[in-house]
């Protein structure tokens, strides 16, 4: 227990937005992703998930890893079918943000909650355990931390920020509390404990979370780790289960979306920031990772918080 109290005093939770939202039409989106982890909770009606279309009660939360690709279902009947560009291009037909959701609304509708949380501010830490979105089931104070955070979100209250910052780390600790207590993904988590104590695994992660636009090949990182070319690729893979290359480049696409959210600079300058000398590769890869162009994505952003 004192490895997973090591894990969680090395997180950095980051709050980053929550709304409420009134579901106008049904729909499904067909892919689903986003490099934050999600929270959805069900007001009134219904939300699904995956290609069962597995149902999340009331009073139930769907969490969604950051960089887990998902079918979501959102309202009951005859839902429309669209790809995550096609939602982007057409969101306001779909949904609608509200204030707090009346108890007699005509609309089905929704609460959710996104936030980051990485390991020593460079790992993320639940899409680093490759688990798949899940259900929380007869967890009052889950369900209640969720609800008093998108209150707070929506309020003029002084010292919001502080509350959402607090109660957000709350949730985030009662979230692994439970995955732990129900011995939900274990073997993850276990993995986790094992890799985040490696000095020189986390140099590496270190090293390229500051180094994003550089060269960033196995023969840099094995400089960094003091161990061989040939072998650091090999190393990086036994702790983490994937390769370093591909860990960079979600990384990178990261870093993107970031600053395609938070900045005015071109598309060719994003590219450029994040390692990618060439754009149209880079608006390649972009798309291919998230399914939409990376203009969308900016798009996308600003339509979440109309």
């Amino acid at each position: 227990m004192e490895d997973y109290n090591k894990i969680i005093e090395s997180l950095g939770i980051r709050f980053k937005k929550a709304r409420n939202i009134n579901i106008l039409e049904s729909l499904t989106i067909e892919n689903y992703y986003d490099v934050e982890n999600t929270i959805i909770i069900p007001l009134r009606g219904e939300v699904r998930y995956g290609r069962d279309k597995t149902l999340v009660n009331e009073n139930e939360i769907l969490f969604v890893p950051g960089g887990k690709l998902v079918p979501l279902t959102y309202g009951s009947g005859q839902a429309v079918s669209l790809s995550n560009d096609d939602f982007i291009n057409n969101k306001e037909k779909y949904f609608q943000q509200v204030n707090g959701v009346a108890a007699d609304s005509e609309f089905e509708n929704f609460s959710y909650l996104a936030f980051d949380a990485k390991v020593f501010d460079t790992v993320n830490f639940f899409a680093s355990l490759d688990i798949p979105p899940f259900v929380i089931s007869d967890n009052q104070k889950v369900v209640a931390l969720m609800k008093q955070i998108s209150d707070e979100a929506t309020s003029d209250f002084p010292g919001k920020d502080r509350v959402i910052k607090i109660q957000t780390e709350q949730l985030v600790i009662e979230v692994i509390r439970h995955v732990i207590t129900n011995n939900l993904f274990v073997e993850q988590l276990a993995t986790n404990v094992t890799y985040f104590k490696d000095p020189r695994l986390i140099d590496i992660f270190g090293y390229i979370k500051d180094n994003l636009g550089d060269d960033l090949s196995n023969k840099i990182l094995a400089n960094v780790a003091n161990v061989s070319e040939d072998y650091v690729g090999q190393y990086f893979k036994m702790l983490t289960g994937i390769n370093p290359q591909d860990y960079i480049e979600y990384q990178r696409m990261e870093m993107a979306v970031n600053l395609l959210r938070t900045s005015k600079k071109s598309i060719r300058e994003i590219g450029k920031d994040v390692g990618y000398k060439d754009t149209a590769y880079f608006c390649r890869r972009f798309k291919m990772m998230f399914g939409i162009p990376a203009g969308k994505m900016r798009r996308r952003e600003s339509l979440m918080n109309v």
